[in-house]
């Protein structure tokens, strides 16, 4: 029989490491019986191991008890971390004991899962590095400043390399769990477990759940300006050149500083700008897709779909029929 570790954080936890934490036990346990049903043996041992006895979440309104601390771990097959605090900044010393021990237990063979946010602390190990990396979208900015040598994947629910496997934010964990069973059990039982829990089977995209904000914290005040200039003239047909001249800095350095504070080029910064408005539009008006596309500065269809497409996952159309409830009638 294999063991399952599901990681209870000491600290820096959030609403959802409970949901994470959960979720992986009862999905792994509705799979152990399957599994023992059709097969006449159980795949995991499943256990909860933390820093101590007790770990309490949501301001002390609910408490998690470990069944093992991770000093009594001498061998694991898998390791499940849950998603942490999105506010990461580094690991609280009070978690870091977990690192050692996550990157002992790689080097002799175990496989390593991070949900959302969790792939903080999975980066934390270093085992991340020069690797891909899925996470909550929102998180992106800030996880490219303090892991600069991880490939990042934000459109991608999974990634999995190496025994290591990430995904995206939110519920999407659910997504992992049942790829993992599928993996660690068969694919009858993914089935069956998709099926009882009603989550939709080989997802692979989270692209057209993001909410483009541009990041702003960078402390780089001449392009806040052209941030909020692109925002609030986005529709007009902005040249990049004149930009740079507006602020009165030349084009390359103008284009460096803009990536290094925002994470695009002015290019793609303006285009995310327009789809989400693009976005917006097709979510909630009668407007159809080209009267939406003229509205937010494109007048070539082709290339406006393309970028759609390529932002989203999806075509204009199709993003439409998904989330506009009128354009269903």
């Amino acid at each position: 029989m294999k063991h399952l570790t599901i990681l209870v954080p000491e600290v820096q936890t959030g609403p959802n490491t409970l949901s994470c934490i959960v979720g992986t036990y009862h999905i792994f346990t509705e799979a152990n019986r399957y599994y023992h049903q059709n097969h006449d043996k159980t795949m995991f041992k499943i256990e909860l191991v933390g820093l101590s006895k007790q770990s309490v979440f949501l301001n002390g309104l609910l408490a998690v008890m470990p069944q093992k601390e991770i000093t009594d771990i001498i061998k694991t097959d898998l390791i499940v971390i849950p998603a942490v605090a999105p506010n990461f900044t580094a690991l609280d010393a009070q978690n870091t004991p977990f690192l050692d021990w996550i990157r002992n237990q790689y080097t002799h063979g175990a496989n390593v899962a991070s949900m959302c946010t969790g792939a903080y602390i999975l980066a934390s190990t270093g085992l991340l590095e020069k690797k891909n990396c899925s996470i909550h979208w929102s998180a992106e900015t800030n996880f490219k400043q303090l892991f600069p040598n991880i490939t990042m994947k934000t459109d991608s629910i999974i990634t999995d390399e190496e025994g290591i496997c990430t995904n995206g934010g939110g519920y999407s964990f659910l997504h992992l769990l049942i790829y993992l069973v599928e993996k660690y059990y068969d694919r009858p039982t993914a089935i069956y477990c998709s099926k009882i829990f009603q989550i939709d089977l080989d997802r692979q995209q989270q692209s057209d759940f993001v909410i483009f904000n541009g990041q702003k914290r960078h402390g780089d005040e001449m392009i806040i300006k052209a941030q909020e200039y692109i925002e609030h003239n986005f529709a007009e047909k902005i040249s990049i050149q004149q930009l740079s001249e507006r602020f009165t800095v030349g084009r390359r350095n103008f284009d460096r500083r803009f990536i290094k504070a925002t994470g695009n080029t002015p290019i793609e910064y303006l285009q995310r700008v327009k789809i989400e408005s693009a976005k917006k539009e097709l979510e909630i008006s009668g407007k159809t897709v080209n009267e939406v596309m003229y509205e937010v500065g494109y007048s070539d269809s082709k290339a406006f779909r393309e970028i759609f497409r390529k932002v989203t996952g999806l075509s204009p159309l199709a993003y439409r029929n998904k989330y506009n409830k009128s354009a269903m009638k």
